[in-house]
């Protein structure tokens, strides 16, 4: 009873237990004595549907408890282990979740994996590359225990990252730009600009570099798809000239970018770039609008001269400040959580499918049939997929 009394800030002294609420919504108090009756899961349920915000609790695992009370077992089931906690309704049930799921996952491992997954987390936290290296080399990893390790540290890092936007009053700590554009836009150049022109101003950067472009075409690939459902801001680097160096862009990808730059703005390119600037002006005000609050801006820029560099950050500010008041910039980064569940899903699934020992056995066959004609995709299809279904090791393709 010592124990829960000092959980609860204003407690009332209420010593009938029966027939009281759980909450007083008047005097904004808990009555502690009706939260002993209740089994921890009615607890949680009464407590989550609560309209407070001011309430603070810590809950300790039941080592800390003594053992045999019977009102220890309960939150000792709900395994949650020395963690302060803001109730605030959808905040709450949010992180219990996180928490719940976090504890699952660590429950398998053994004091090696999980003392090498704590030491990756906490270099991580504290911004150590060797770490971060570590990390990604992990989580790039194909073999099977070391996929659920890189899950598990993942999972850890979210659990951190929503505590650290809640301290952030709920707007995400850092802004994702990516950036994209056919061989000899400058791409790396700017990045190099103006990287050191955000740490000049006191901004931490970290860059990711990807090679997506088409190795047939040179132009841009399905892959800058891929990044466009990455980021929160999507940027589009074009060289000051037209005709064959820009026929590799596809039309889908300029629809996606929120900032058009036309790099290499300077010297005697300056009017080719002016004239650029102009065409992608008219033409996107001829596409779809993608968001309620922006418009894609068109601009000229030059790595070399630093012109128009400044004034692009701006942008990409205003972008920023603009789509985060709307909502938008949320809502674009929970749709990209799902699209990257279901692209996960996929490759697991096609992954399990290739490798499952019946239809192993049987795509040699079945390609041959469909490469010469006797057997149409369709019905190849379908015959390894019923091999996947059955689990069994005949399958008879049309002779």
């Amino acid at each position: 009873m010592d124990f829960l009394r000092k959980t609860a800030i204003r407690i009332t002294n209420h010593t009938e237990p029966k027939k009281r609420p759980l909450f007083s919504s008047a005097t904004n108090k808990m009555n502690v004595p009706v939260l002993l009756q209740h089994p921890h899961r009615y607890f949680l349920k009464r407590l989550l549907r609560t309209p407070f915000r001011c309430y603070h609790f810590i809950f300790h695992s039941s080592t800390h408890l003594r053992s045999g009370s019977p009102w220890a077992r309960p939150f000792d089931s709900l395994r949650l282990h020395c963690t302060k906690w803001m109730l605030l309704s959808d905040g709450l049930k949010r992180k219990l979740c996180l928490q719940t799921t976090l504890k699952k996952h660590t429950e398998g491992l053994s004091d090696k994996e999980q003392r090498f997954v704590d030491k990756l987390y906490t270099g991580l936290i504290q911004g150590q590359r060797a770490h971060l290296a570590e990390a990604i080399t992990l989580i790039e990893s194909t073999h099977s225990r070391k996929k659920e390790l890189a899950q598990v540290l993942l999972q850890k890092v979210l659990v951190y990252h929503r505590e650290q936007e809640q301290l952030n009053k709920g707007k995400p700590r850092a802004f994702r730009v990516g950036l994209s554009g056919p061989p000899g836009a400058g791409k790396s150049t700017f990045i190099e600009y103006f990287g050191k022109m955000l740490t000049e101003r006191g901004h931490k950067l970290s860059v990711l570099a990807v090679d997506p472009s088409s190795c047939t075409s040179g132009g841009v690939g399905q892959s800058e798809f891929a990044v466009a459902d990455m980021v929160d801001m999507f940027v589009l680097l074009l060289p000051p000239a037209g005709g064959d160096e820009l026929q590799g862009i596809k039309r889908g990808i300029i629809e996606m970018a929120d900032l058009v730059a036309i790099t290499k703005s300077d010297g005697d390119l300056v009017v080719p770039a002016r004239r650029i600037q102009a065409e992608y002006v008219s033409a996107l005000k001829l596409l779809r609008k993608r968001s309620e609050v922006w418009r894609p801006k068109v601009v000229r820029i030059s790595a070399r001269s630093g012109e128009g560099i400044t004034e692009m950050w701006d942008k990409m500010k205003e972008f920023r400040d603009l789509m985060l008041a709307s909502g938008e910039l949320i809502a674009r980064r929970q749709k990209q959580q799902k699209v990257w569940m279901w692209n996960l899903i996929q490759e697991s699934v096609l992954e399990h499918f290739r490798t499952h020992p019946t239809v192993r056995e049987q795509i040699p066959l079945l390609e041959r049939k469909v490469l010469s004609g006797a057997l149409s995709p369709g019905l190849a299809a379908d015959l390894l997929l019923k091999a996947f279904k059955t689990k069994t090791n005949e399958i008879h393709p049309i002779q």
